[in-house]
C-alpha cells in the first residue's frame, strides 16, 4: 500500500504540491492532469529528486521522504523517464547488468534476472543490439525492463506509450497488465493516453493546480464533469 500524506512541493513561491494526500492499494493506478498539474513532480518526490516541503509518502508503513535516491532504488523504487535514458554504446543487456550492479544485486542472480526481465517485454532477441541501434519501441521496452530487474517494490512509469503505434500500444497493455502478476510490483502510470489508463489502471488520480480533484474508480474518474472541465474537455 501507497499512503501519500499532506505532500507538499515548492519551487520558490510555485507550490507545486498542495497538501497532497493519496492512498493507494490497486495494483495499477493512473495519475492524470493537464501540463503542469503537478505529475512529474509527484514522480519527482517518490524519487527523492526534488526537495519535500512537508508531508510523507510511505510504502507498506515505511516513509521513502528522507531516504537518498540510491537507497530508494536498491528498497525496490524503479521508474521510467518520458524522455527514455537508453546509451548509445551499451547493450540492453549492458543496460539492466548496470541497474544491478547499483542496487548490489547478487551476481549469482544476474543472468536469470536478466533474462526473465527481457523475455517478459519480448526483447530477448535484441539483448547484445547496442542502444544506438535499437527501434522507438525497443528503447521503450528497455526502459520497462531496467524497471523490472532487481525485486521492484514500486514502478512509476512516466508516459511509457509516448509515440507508439496502436499495435505497440496494444503490447504495452499486455506488458502493463503483467507486471503486477509476474513481478508483485504496484505501479504509477502517469500518461496522457486517456485509452490506456482507462484499460490498465483499476483506479485513476487527478491533479490540477497540484492539488487533487478526483480519486476513485477509472470509469468514474473520466466521467466526472470536474475532471472533464480541467483535463479532457467538454
Amino acid at each position: 500500500m501507497i499512503d501519500v500524506k499532506n505532500l507538499t512541493v515548492r519551487f520558490g513561491g510555485v507550490v507545486a504540491l498542495d497538501d497532497l494526500s493519496l492512498n493507494i492499494t490497486d495494483d495499477v493506478v493512473g495519475l492524470i492532469g493537464p501540463n503542469g498539474a503537478g505529475k512529474t513532480t509527484l514522480t519527482n518526490a517518490f524519487s527523492g529528486f526534488v526537495n519535500v516541503a512537508s508531508g510523507s509518502v510511505s510504502v507498506n508503513g515505511l516513509n521513502l521522504i528522507g531516504m537518498a535516491p540510491h537507497k530508494r532504488s536498491r528498497w525496490g523504487l524503479a521508474r521510467s523517464f518520458q524522455k527514455v535514458q537508453i546509451v548509445s554504446d551499451l547493450t540492453v543487456e549492458d543496460h539492466l547488468a548496470t541497474v544491478l550492479d547499483a542496487k548490489g544485486a547478487n551476481r549469482s542472480l544476474r543472468e536469470s534476472a536478466i533474462a526473465r526481465a527481457l523475455d517478459f517485454v519480448g526483447i530477448s532477441s535484441a539483448r547484445n543490439i547496442p542502444g544506438a541501434d535499437l527501434n522507438p519501441y525497443q528503447r521503450r521496452k528497455t526502459e520497462i525492463a531496467k524497471c523490472l530487474v532487481g525485486a521492484p517494490r514500486v514502478i512509476l512509469l512516466d508516459e511509457p506509450g509516448g509515440g507508439l503505434s496502436e499495435h505497440e500500444m496494444q503490447d504495452l497493455r499486455r506488458i502493463i497488465l503483467g507486471i503486477h502478476p509476474e513481478f508483485g510490483a504496484q505501479i504509477l502510470l502517469v500518461d496522457h493516453d486517456v485509452e490506456l489508463i482507462r484499460d490498465v489502471c483499476t483506479s485513476t488520480a487527478v491533479l490540477d493546480f497540484g492539488k487533487l480533484i478526483a480519486y476513485g474508480n477509472t470509469a468514474e474518474v473520466l466521467r466526472d464533469e470536474v475532471v472533464k472541465a480541467a483535463y479532457l474537455g467538454r
